[in-house]
């Protein structure tokens, strides 16, 4: 087997592990959270029913951790995904046709549900889950550049000064962060332009070096065909933004 097929098996095994909270396969409880209807005041949207597989695993773990305590959850679902292969049809019969009979129920609730909403509710939903859609793109974009190398922009002269008080004037016991960080705050612009002045040569010389080295690696990311990751003001035909629809106003 090579490197790249168990790659992907354990690839494939994580990913189960995620959707598995609902059947209960998670060692650790997690706290779900909350969902858009939630969000804007609304009770919970109906949940959708377990499908056979998911039943299967929810019904067998506690035994297979009965036999072995100490099994971890990859193991958990790895066990349980060969076992579902070979499981009895008869158990797959019995869970298929508990699945379609929650799914009618599941369906019916969700009608009466759907049909509760306005217009402007309906809209609110919309809008909040392309926002959670675009802080997710937002997150993975990050990750993609931390891990591409991307040099890191270097600390403004503000900052310089307040981690250096951070060594010369720490925090007390008797201080909150928020009253040290004002005090730094108001000890800053009490500094003079001349003291002022060390900080920003170093933050000057530093961003100096940074715009050297983001725009090497910027048009190295173009070469390799990452343009996702280049500032859109160094593209030659940037991408079109994309477009918003904006939120239905509320009634007063």
């Amino acid at each position: 087997m090579t490197l790249l097929t168990r790659g992907s098996i354990i690839g494939s095994l994580i990913s189960k592990v995620r959707p598995l909270g609902a059947a209960g396969i998670s060692n650790s409880s997690v706290l779900q959270a909350r969902t858009p209807e939630e969000q804007i005041g609304l009770p919970p949207r109906p949940k959708k029913p377990l499908t056979p597989y998911f039943r299967f695993m929810r019904e067998m773990r506690p035994k297979l951790i009965a036999k072995d305590p100490k099994i971890s959850t990859i193991e958990v679902v790895r066990q349980l995904s060969k076992n579902w292969v070979s499981v009895d049809p008869k158990m797959k019969e019995r869970l298929q046709s508990e699945y379609k009979i929650d799914q009618e129920i599941y369906l019916d609730q969700r009608t009466k549900y759907d049909a509760k909403l306005t217009d402007e509710q309906r809209a609110e939903i919309k809008q909040m889950k392309q926002d959670i859609s675009d802080a997710k793109e937002r997150k993975q974009l990050r990750k993609r550049v931390k891990e591409l190398g991307r040099p890191k922009k270097p600390a403004s002269a503000f900052l310089r000064f307040v981690a250096s008080e951070r060594t010369n004037t720490p925090q007390t016991p008797q201080q909150t962060y928020r009253e040290w960080h004002q005090k730094a705050t108001a000890k800053w612009t009490r500094l003079s332009d001349d003291e002022k002045a060390v900080y920003l040569r170093e933050s000057r010389k530093e961003l100096d070096h940074y715009k050297a080295a983001i725009s090497i690696w910027e048009e190295k990311m173009i070469r390799l065909g990452h343009i996702d990751v280049v500032r859109h003001g160094n593209l030659i035909d940037p991408p079109e933004p994309k477009a918003r629809k904006s939120q239905v106003p509320k009634a007063k």
